[in-house]
């Protein structure tokens, strides 16, 4: 499968929560279980994707992410929602309803 550019990944019809991330960072190695889970829950109505800051710092710099875990909702290649720091499933959820 082609490599698929950010731009192609966040454009479509389908939602997209990335996840901003870093291996070193604690709270983002917190997140990982919720993520797991909501991915379970959502199935294919949703695509979470991790990007990780220091492998991707222009991507990273393009949307501002100034600290981690940041994590980005979009859909049509538009930004729906936006979280810094550690979030739920609950949040998770109430985040792409109306959208999924």
């Amino acid at each position: 499968m082609a490599k698929k550019t950010f731009r192609e990944l966040v454009e479509g019809e389908t939602p997209v929560l990335i996840d901003f991330y870093a291996d070193w960072c604690a709270p983002c190695r917190m997140m990982a279980p919720v993520l797991d889970k909501f991915k379970t829950e959502m199935g294919e109505k949703v695509n979470v994707i991790k990007i990780n800051v220091d492998h991707n710092q222009g991507i990273a710099q393009a949307l501002n992410i100034r600290s981690i875990p940041t994590l980005v909702l979009f859909k049509n290649g538009e930004v729906k929602w936006r979280h810094t720091g550690i979030a739920d499933v609950s949040q998770l959820r109430k985040a792409v309803s109306g959208l999924a």
